[in-house]
């Protein structure tokens, strides 16, 4: 899957990850793929409930080596 930007929310905890996603998706064009990587375990159900309330769609979460790695797409 093509990813348009990348954001590094590592270290960062709530709601910081979310604000910086939302701030990123704002310079976005609608379609394109944002990648979230985030240490913050909150942030798999912060990012799930952002999309549900964005319209923005969460394409796929992933866990490894204790980081979060979220693609969405810009509505």
């Amino acid at each position: 899957m093509q990813v348009d930007k990348e954001l590094d929310a590592r270290g960062l905890n709530c709601p910081l990850p979310i604000l910086k996603t939302k701030k990123s998706l704002a310079d976005m064009t609608a379609g394109q793929v944002l990648r979230v990587v985030s240490t913050d375990c909150g942030s798999v159900k912060d990012m799930q409930a952002f999309s549900n309330q964005t319209g923005n769609e969460l394409l796929s979460t992933t866990e490894a080596a204790g980081e979060y790695i979220f693609l969405l797409k810009k509505k």
